[in-house]
């Protein structure tokens, strides 16, 4: 894959987790990661990130019974949105990017 098609794939993949959540990461991982360095960095980091906020949505949804996992879920899609922009924006530059407080899962 040349570098101007993995950085497009790279871009969509986190554009996509915003709108669908892991499911964009998990499907690039899965068809993408062989096929060079770049777009392997980014799809790993995309489902780490994706995976580590399915579990912030579980665990504040369960939390909606004493009122706190709204807050949770509130501040889970904030982040989701500010930090799948700046990985989007990153890979369209070419640059790699790592999520923040993200669990490492898949490499």
């Amino acid at each position: 894959m040349n570098p101007a098609d993995e950085k497009l794939w790279a871009t969509l993949i986190h554009i996509g987790g915003i709108l669908f959540n892991f499911l964009p990461a998990l499907i690039g991982y899965i068809v993408l990661k062989d096929r060079g360095p770049f777009i392997r960095a980014h799809t790993a980091t995309a489902l780490n990130f994706q995976i580590t906020l399915l579990i912030a949505y579980t665990v504040g949804g369960l939390l909606t019974i004493i009122l706190v996992g709204f807050l949770i879920l509130a501040a889970a899609g904030i982040l989701n949105i500010v930090f799948g922009i700046m990985a989007a924006l990153a890979a369209n530059k070419g640059e790699y990017y790592t999520y923040p407080l993200t669990i490492k899962f898949v490499n």
